[in-house]
């Protein structure tokens, strides 16, 4: 039994109808102009959607509850809104702003996001910097009054429809590779331009986007936390991100089981439907097997996570092991469909090309595995027989 309580469950019940009116609908359009319309953030935001957790005076609830993002992650996927990625401006860059903002900086700032007439995202990687942030080439530098930015950022989701862009930079780039400063970019700052929305595999309707940033001057108002802190406020963040990819790839991995499962049983192959094939019953029960197990070891770490105890070692084993299970899922589907698999007026197809990004976003399988590799080896491991 999942632990949601009453209010999570009818918040799930209001959100899942707000997708099947408002954003379903439009989803082909969106993958088809390869941006979602502002509007749907408004729309989310008016209706309490976007960024639960800010405290009442900042237009939020209050309540931290990950549950929360966990249903609106899980509902997008069942919708089939998943390239809308709310939870990108909701969780993964807004909580920037709270744990590391001013009181000035909150008032400032959350209102709009909350509300939906603002959207945000968060740039780090760089063409030759990607998990590797001590790569980064970017610089944050403090002159006098401001700081001043340079370089450029590339795979930026929300690239095109942000407001608020925080950027890392480095600002000793000489001396000290971690010391990196945060800071908010608004729309219209000179010396600011946003390049190409870029073509993608798949995830057609979320904008991704090269930026570009000559001699910007950021007022000193507009850095986050303490100067050079930068990589050690982004650290803080990677568990929660983790596990967001993960109640994504294990949710997505249930929907295309549901949806295959639906197809095979109404296939017919030599007569009979192709469910009744032993082939089927077996690859299907495997995944059935890894999607329950692995659901169950998210949900235990997102109890842990609302209790702060969510280490860094647990999240990557679930992003690790929720993605895998994921694309394992989704090649099963398109091969249980034959040639139906390979047409894109079948969903399995669609999220086939979608569901690649995961074991790369948010830090990469080959990345998860060094994490708990070092935690394996280290002296602070521990075992159930210890």
């Amino acid at each position: 039994m999942r632990s949601f309580t009453e209010e999570q469950t009818m918040f799930r019940g209001a959100f899942r109808k707000f997708l099947e009116a408002e954003i379903a609908p439009n989803m082909e359009r969106y993958r088809e102009q390869g941006i979602v319309d502002r509007e749907a953030f408004k729309k989310a935001g008016d209706q309490g959607f976007l960024m639960i957790w800010p405290e009442e005076q900042y237009g939020g609830t209050g309540d931290r509850d990950f549950r929360f993002e966990q249903v609106i992650i899980e509902e997008s996927c069942r919708a089939g809104t998943g390239e809308w990625f709310n939870t990108l401006h909701s969780r993964l860059v807004g909580p920037y702003i709270d744990n590391f903002g001013s009181d000035e900086q909150k008032q400032r700032f959350l209102p709009g996001c909350v509300s939906g007439e603002k959207i945000l995202a968060i740039a780090m990687t760089e063409p030759d910097a990607g998990s590797d942030l001590a790569g980064m080439r970017t610089t944050v530098k403090e002159e006098g009054d401001h700081f001043v930015l340079n370089g450029s950022k590339t795979y930026i989701s929300n690239g095109i429809n942000a407001d608020y862009i925080i950027v890392a930079g480095k600002s000793d780039p000489d001396n000290n590779p971690h010391a990196m400063t945060l800071c908010i970019v608004e729309r219209g700052m000179e010396g600011f331009e946003r390049g190409r929305n870029l073509a993608k595999m798949g995830m057609k309707a979320q904008d991704t986007a090269e930026l570009f940033f000559n001699q910007v001057r950021i007022p000193k108002e507009n850095v986050l936390g303490e100067p050079g802190h930068g990589f050690f406020y982004l650290m803080q963040g990677l568990a929660e991100e983790r596990l967001i990819a993960s109640t994504g790839a294990i949710a997505h991995a249930r929907k295309a089981f549901d949806i295959t499962r639906s197809f095979v049983m109404e296939r017919k192959v030599f007569g009979k439907p192709l469910s009744m094939k032993q082939n089927t019953q077996f690859q299907m029960a495997q995944m059935d097997a890894e999607i329950d197990i692995m659901q169950a070891y998210i949900d235990h770490c997102v109890t842990l996570h609302n209790e702060g105890k969510l280490t860094v070692n647990m999240a990557a084993k679930a992003k690790l092991q929720s993605t895998e299970i994921e694309g394992r899922m989704m090649d099963l589907g398109v091969q249980l469909h034959g040639g139906a698999g390979y047409m894109q007026e079948y969903p399995i197809c669609r999220m086939y090309t979608d569901a690649r990004i995961n074991r790369i976003l948010a830090g990469s399988s080959e990345i998860m595995k060094l994490i708990i590799g070092r935690d394996i080896f280290s002296e602070h491991h521990t075992s159930i027989f210890d």
